[in-house]
């Protein structure tokens, strides 16, 4: 009777496994996943790409490549942005959006256990009418702050204006009719 009883466990401990590894693969997908590429067997990492909508500009899209290090403590820092227009962008919307130098923060992910974060900022450049996406990280690796850039022009869309053609520079004594 001993005999029968270890087969039926091994295979229920089989079972058991795959499920929990299953479960474990998982677990790492999210709604915004659209890219998992493994950068080979014996690296244990990976290239993630995920897509956010920006939450206030709800016409862009920007989607993010970065490694992820299966088993380790801490991600690489390196990560790239690219962000498109998908939709309507409205004089409304980049009314509500932050146009300070700084811009806000759109995208944030943790990148390590040691406080190193990925994010991305959205920032208006208000003279050439264009959304700039930078994407950087908050830990110095290898002497260096990784970081990428994506822009979204305005032009074409309903938030665009013209601009007021600039007027010729007067030099003292000149007078303008």
């Amino acid at each position: 009777m001993p005999l029968k009883v270890m087969p039926r466990m091994k295979k229920k401990a089989k079972i058991l496994t795959l499920a929990t590894l299953g479960a474990l693969a998982l677990a790492g997908c999210g709604e915004s996943d659209v890219g998992d590429v493994s950068l080979g067997i014996f690296t244990l990492k990976d290239i993630k790409i995920n897509h956010f909508i920006d939450p206030v500009v709800t016409g862009v899209t920007c989607h993010v490549a970065s490694i992820e290090a299966n088993l380790s403590l801490s991600d690489p820092s390196n990560n790239s942005v690219s962000c498109k227009q998908t939709g309507p962008i409205t004089p409304a919307m980049i009314a509500a959006i932050d146009k300070s130098k700084a811009g806000e923060v759109v995208f944030h992910r943790s990148k390590s256990i040691f406080f190193k974060n990925m994010k991305i900022r959205r920032i208006y450049d208000q003279e050439t009418q264009t959304l700039l996406y930078v994407s950087y990280t908050t830990k110095e690796t290898s002497g260096s702050f990784h970081h990428s850039l994506s822009t979204v022009p305005l032009w074409g869309t309903q938030a665009y204006t013209q601009p007021m053609p600039k007027m010729p520079e007067v030099s003292h004594g000149q007078q303008r009719f």
